[in-house]
């Protein structure tokens, strides 16, 4: 266990939840926000890019009785740097089993958003034995049979000027209230917070790499590993595991997913939203109610 570090007193004042930081074997740090009863049931949220541990404080808020966890990726939020090239699917899911094994999570509810939906089956597929249930939202787990990536994730691949725009103007994270159904919910302090962490230009390979880490062909690195979490949700549904899906249709990046996936889990509850991309700032007692909805259905309250 490491000493967690400072925030600043803005920001501080809109993150009020128990935070604390870990030490890989590695010498690389996770930080997470760690909220609740160390003994109450666990709750494991993942986050996508480019946010941090901040994008879940409105859930966890609504989530009284549950030790909620929520790890900072590596080169986002508190999180130790990585490089550009370090950056994969195996490497993030390498540092959460990690965390998780260090922190002797035994059994959780898995839930996850944009990246860290699609990572969080790939990481359950290791330790299958943990995860009771599963909410996602916003996210991409059931691939296209011709992955390509969006229009963003094609402009993330374009040589210089993807890596002017990311690392140089701090692109996305300075525009996250584009992708939102109601534009106000990312505005002043809760935007200034998410381009904190990364507001010097050494911090930002992670948008960047994850951006890159979209398949764009069916010979794209990710495409394995992503494979193996598809294969493992599939299988965890088929056996009766209670499985929630919670969707804001206006989200320009991944709102359409949603269909994809209702085909293949046509036994997911499905809650749709008229939220945008980062549905934590907008439908956040949304996400709490499928949170409980799983927790009890998992047999975890």
């Amino acid at each position: 266990m490491r000493d967690v570090p400072e925030l600043p007193a803005w920001l501080a004042a809109l993150l009020p939840l128990r935070r604390r930081a870990s030490v890989l074997a590695d010498g690389s740090q996770i930080h997470r926000i760690d909220h609740g009863e160390p003994e109450a049931p666990v709750v494991l949220l993942l986050h996508g890019n480019p946010t941090w541990s901040f994008l879940w404080r409105d859930v966890i808020a609504r989530l009284p009785g549950l030790r909620c966890v929520a790890p900072d990726l590596l080169g986002f939020g508190l999180s130790s740097r990585i490089a550009l090239h370090e950056h994969s699917v195996e490497r993030h899911v390498d540092a959460l089993a990690e965390l998780v094994e260090a922190l002797g999570l035994r059994r959780f509810v898995l839930v996850g958003q944009d990246w860290g939906g699609a990572l969080g089956p790939v990481l359950a597929a290791r330790m299958p034995e943990r995860v009771a249930g599963v909410v996602l939202g916003n996210t991409s787990v059931v691939l296209p049979p011709r992955p390509r990536g969006t229009w963003f994730h094609r402009f993330a691949r374009t040589p210089v000027v993807s890596d002017l725009a990311f690392r140089g103007l701090g692109f996305p994270q300075n525009a996250l209230w584009v992708a939102q159904g109601d534009r106000r919910s990312i505005r002043g302090p809760v935007a200034r917070a998410y381009r904190w962490p990364l507001r010097r230009l050494s911090d930002r390979s992670g948008p960047l790499a994850l951006a890159r880490m979209v398949p764009g062909s069916l010979e794209h690195p990710s495409i394995a590993p992503l494979r193996r979490g598809e294969a493992w949700l599939r299988e965890f549904v088929a056996a009766g595991g209670p499985l929630a899906l919670v969707w804001g249709e206006r989200d320009p990046i991944l709102g359409r997913a949603l269909a994809r996936h209702e085909r293949a889990f046509p036994t997911a509850s499905v809650t749709r939203t008229p939220a945008g991309h980062f549905l934590q700032e907008e439908v956040p007692e949304a996400l709490a109610t499928a949170i409980r909805e799983v927790a009890s259905r998992a047999g975890l309250r």
